[in-house]
């Protein structure tokens, strides 16, 4: 019997998780279908009691529902709980188990497509939402000598330090005060959905203060480069879209569900092909 998969998001039209998984399915000749479902906010426990009732096997869980999943779920691993949002579940047999592998997929993307060694770098990350706390957590994970937070609302990126369990050198600042601070950090890293298609010309950051050199790293893959990119570069940065991460923290994700990890160069070509790139 063919196996149902999916991601759950609103909005989820722009997802390109479907082609991507469903690729992977075929060319390892799994018997499973990938699909991608809208979920209002106000609708999101009965969706989740439905993956049980159809005996859906496995979803990725997207905006803006990572963090609001989780009292839905039967049980969260360790990393998960930690970081606070969910972007994978599991079905273990009628139980619904959430993982995070946002952030680790980060981390691997970052590594390898810039080449840099994350221990003993100063980073900034714009934004305090699910995606933060994952990367925030794995980016400490890999020995990062600080993270700052910075947010349109600098409690909430207050609140995402205090309640991390992470024992790393962070502070919390308005985007104002990162902008004025941008030259102290190595690595900067736009978390938010700023910048997504259709809304292409907004920038979460002035960069007026960036160092030549400095990685910037946008989260978003649709545009492949967004403006808050193309001025990074044009300041000197070396950049680095979201696709990486897209990638790696589905490739994760598969490997929960099957156990097989799949080709995740065949993943990249395929996203970055149908976004227009080469």
């Amino acid at each position: 019997m063919k196996k149902l998969y999916g991601v759950i998001g609103c909005p989820i039209h722009h997802s390109l998780s479907p082609l991507m998984h469903n690729d992977a399915f075929q060319q390892l000749g799994i018997d499973a279908h990938y699909h991608a479902f809208h979920v209002e906010k106000e609708d999101l426990q009965e969706a989740i009691k439905g993956l049980k009732a159809l005996g859906i096997s496995g979803v990725n869980v997207t905006i803006p529902h990572k963090t609001a999943v989780i009292p839905f779920l039967d049980e969260i691993d360790e990393m998960a709980t930690r970081i606070g949002a969910v972007n994978t579940i599991v079905n273990e047999n009628g139980r619904l188990i959430g993982y995070n592998t946002d952030g680790p997929g980060f981390v691997r993307s970052l590594v390898e497509e810039t080449k840099t060694d994350i221990r003993g770098k100063r980073i900034l990350l714009i934004g305090a939402g699910g995606a933060a706390r994952g990367i925030y957590f794995a980016l400490a994970h890999a020995q990062a000598e600080r993270i700052d937070i910075c947010n349109r609302t600098k409690s909430n990126a207050e609140w995402l330090i205090e309640s991390s369990d992470v024992s790393i050198a962070s502070a919390a600042y308005s985007l104002e005060e990162a902008e004025e601070r941008l030259a102290e950090y190595e690595i900067v890293v736009n978390t938010t959905s700023v910048g997504l298609y259709p809304d292409v010309e907004a920038m979460p950051l002035s960069l007026n203060n960036m160092r030549e050199n400095t990685i910037a790293t946008d989260i978003i893959y649709n545009p492949l480069e967004t403006k808050w990119l193309k001025e990074a570069r044009r300041k000197g940065a070396i950049v680095q879209n979201g696709v990486g991460m897209f990638v790696y923290q589905g490739a994760l994700a598969f490997e929960k569900w099957t156990g097989i990890f799949p080709d995740v160069e065949r993943m990249r070509q395929i996203v970055v092909q149908q976004l227009g790139g080469k």
